[in-house]
């Protein structure tokens, strides 16, 4: 085995668990049955403490061990996971997560200054560790003597099937005192997890004084134990001696029926019956290997029988799964498979998919100029196939961006702690999908909205109670699809934006003139300009004046948009509209002159003929009012339009505007290509494309010429992109 490539396996299971152990920790305040939610806290730091052991990452393996044995007395109900106990939990989180990333920079025995960073944690562990932990009352023994090698053994006290304790049966091996383990260590930790209300010794395989060694263990002992803890946490108890003892483990007979009701309710692609039985809670991992290691001398006995014959599992659970597994066979359940793919090849085979594409046009284009009917039937299948290749490569790299939402969870309930604010965030649209390299890009953004939301937008406590709000504020996060892009907004029912305090900011800065009539969406939008503030003191979350401007900048770098539209005292939304994809879109082909432009296809609402009164920069379409851009006019391309001129109408944040072309040559896959640095600021276009014939097509930018079109006084048409 490659131990590079499974350390870095590791290291990405790691980030994965501290997630979900970080998404667990913040959803079990709010959660109704918390129980699952500890356990999934639990879960996920033993599995990387065991990880860890693996690759003797021995500092990680001494905090995490101390995080699991506070996380099993809390699952174990000694310890109340207080709000404060859940901010320390989260603060380890954290502290996991940087030692796992210098595991990840090479850092394999951890820095000094890392390990020393994690000792005040230890500390405030240890506290919650040290209380006082309820007296165990000792047990009386009762008059119990089993057979020497019996598999079945009978509960103490337990005389009918209403016993609602767990009866232990423990052997312990012959070496357990030579390897250094007291037997009796064993049970009185098991008194901390519950009551041992019943105990008995086992003494027959004692032998005559006079053949007893001291160094051999010849005891075993039965026990009613009484506990919230589940067979796995017993077990684990005797985890030191599980492989030279002999170990049973009986549960109440209140829990059976729970084990058949969970079988019942388990649901996706499990179809074996011991993978059941450990799910439900009624047979532990080790059990199971034994009953498996057993099935190996008796290859035709069915799991099922061994594991009732060894005493692991009661007949009607078995029963019930056995039926489970059944009903999952008939409904033809698919396993799910999953692989991981590095990013870079994701990017490599989208690379090559838009150069399948440019050389596909380009035959495609031959075979129309040779008019040869067969080579014009070949290559039109061969452009289907092109399409779907290009399509199924496409929702390769598109995710969630639920994952980008979860992220918020953990802001919102930090820094609502600084601020000294109640506030909730309500997420919604988190299947919604988007391209990968999107998301990652995205984030940022996110992130200053939402921290300016909570900081300057959502009110204190009193200061809502004082205007009739709930105390506790909300945000609230939402992403849709809408005409071939993704919209995400960020929503606060806090005080909104004030308009005059803006207005006057900005004619004190001077980026508005005195008397300059403007509508409130150019009003809210002068946030956005750099070193624009109105807060009133600086905070270490804003007030600086950066941010809004860099958010802006950032998502228009990604082709999107931003807006805002909020009213005083009710709250503000912002919304973001970004792309769906960075690589390769449908577009629709135009023509003015002797240039070619490419238009984003689900932005295109639909094409008219031209029709205008002269002198006019705007047309009647079905009874509605639509302004339209001159895209000879835009560009300054010489001569003089063609007779028969089109306006293709245009759809963006529910507004329509046209734009005058020449002529209409159809639908293009169109693989974007970034302008260089040169043609970065160039107004009005987004990117360019590469056509079949090798020319450079430009694509439009849509959000802008919409914007134009749409601004007053026909200031749309006077104002041009210099293309150099």
């Amino acid at each position: 085995m490659d131990l590079d490539d499974a350390l870095e396996t590791f290291i990405v299971e790691c980030r994965e668990l501290l997630e979900d152990m970080e998404t667990a920790l913040l959803a079990v305040e709010g959660a109704p049955e918390k129980s699952e939610m500890i356990n999934a806290v639990f879960r996920a730091a033993h599995t990387i403490k065991g990880s860890s052991g693996l690759f003797s990452l021995d500092h990680i393996v001494a905090f995490t061990h101390v995080v699991e044995s506070l996380l099993d007395r809390v699952r174990a109900g000694k310890i109340d996971l207080s709000d404060k106990l859940v901010v320390l939990l989260l603060a380890c989180c954290d502290h996991m997560g940087a030692l796992v990333e210098g595991v990840a920079a090479g850092e394999h025995a951890g820095s000094p200054e890392l390990l020393q960073q994690g000792e005040p944690l230890v500390v405030q562990l240890r506290t919650y560790l040290d209380a006082p932990k309820a007296e165990v009352i000792p047990a009386k023994p009762t008059q119990y003597v089993p057979t020497a090698d019996t598999e079945r053994v009978q509960r103490i006290g337990g005389g009918g099937v209403n016993a609602d304790h767990w009866h232990i049966s423990v052997r312990f091996g012959p070496d357990v005192l030579r390897n250094g383990m007291d037997p009796l260590s064993f049970i009185r930790y098991l008194g901390t997890m519950g009551k041992i209300i019943g105990i008995a010794t086992l003494t027959d395989a004692l032998p005559g004084a006079e053949q007893m060694d001291p160094e051999i263990c010849y005891l075993g002992f039965e026990m009613a134990f009484q506990s919230q803890a589940d067979k796995a946490a017993i077990e684990k108890v005797f985890e030191f001696v599980r492989d030279d003892s002999r170990l049973l483990i009986l549960p109440p007979h209140s829990l059976i029926s729970e084990y058949v009701s969970l079988i019942g309710q388990q649901q996706g692609e499990l179809s074996r019956l011991g993978d059941m039985l450990v799910l439900c809670g009624t047979l532990t991992p080790q059990e199971l290997d034994i009953a498996l290691d057993s099935q190996v001398d008796h290859p035709t006995t069915p799991i099922g029988t061994i594991l009732v014959q060894q005493g692991s599992v009661q007949p009607e659970v078995v029963e019930a799964a056995l039926t489970k597994q059944k009903l999952v066979k008939e409904t033809g359940a698919a396993e799910s498979r999953s692989i991981r793919v590095d990013a870079d090849k994701l990017d490599q085979l989208i690379n090559l998919v838009g150069e399948l594409i440019i050389a596909g046009a380009s035959v495609n284009m031959i075979a129309h100029r040779s008019k040869v009917i067969e080579l014009t039937e070949s290559t039109s299948k061969l452009a289907t196939l092109v399409e779907e290749v290009r399509d199924s490569a496409l929702q390769l790299r598109m995710v969630r961006i639920g994952a980008t939402f979860s992220r918020f969870q953990r802001v919102v309930h930090d820094v609502s702690r600084d601020l000294g604010k109640d506030i909730t965030l309500v997420i919604d649209g988190e299947e919604t999908e988007l391209d990968k390299t999107v998301v990652e890009k995205i984030g940022d953004p996110l992130m200053h909205l939402v921290r300016n939301s909570m900081d300057h937008g959502i009110e204190p406590a009193d200061v809502r109670a004082a205007r009739g709000k709930p105390e506790q504020g909300t945000l609230k996060l939402n992403a849709y699809h809408d005409s071939g892009a993704i919209v995400i907004t960020v929503e606060d029912d806090g005080g909104g934006l004030k308009r005059d305090r803006i207005l006057a900011k900005a004619l004190e800065r001077g980026l508005i003139e005195t008397g300059q009539h403007l509508s409130d969406t150019d009003v809210y939008g002068l946030v956005f300009e750099p070193g624009f503030s109105t807060a009133e003191k600086v905070t270490n979350l804003s007030g600086r004046g950066v941010g809004l401007d860099v958010v802006k900048r950032n998502i228009t770098a990604l082709r999107g948009t931003v807006g805002i539209n909020s009213e005083e005292g009710v709250g503000t939304i912002v919304t973001v509209r970004l792309p769906l994809t960075l690589a390769i879109i449908d577009g629709f082909l135009v023509g003015v002159g002797k240039s070619v432009y490419a238009i984003p296809l689900d932005m295109i609402e639909e094409c008219v003929a031209y029709s205008a009164e002269p002198g006019h920069d705007y047309t009647n379409l079905r009874g509605e009012v639509l302004p339209f851009i001159r895209v000879r006019e835009l560009f300054a391309i010489p001569g003089t339009p063609l007779k028969g001129e089109n306006i293709v109408v245009l759809k963006h944040a529910g507004q329509k505007a046209g734009l005058v072309v020449d002529t209409l040559l159809g639908e293009f896959q169109t693989v974007i290509k970034p302008l260089g640095q040169m043609f970065a600021q160039s107004k009005c276009i987004s990117g360019s494309t590469i056509l079949g014939s090798g020319d450079v097509a430009l694509i439009l930018d849509v959000p802008s010429l919409v914007r134009q079109a749409m601004a007053k006084g026909g200031q749309a048409s006077q104002e041009h992109a210099v293309m150099a």
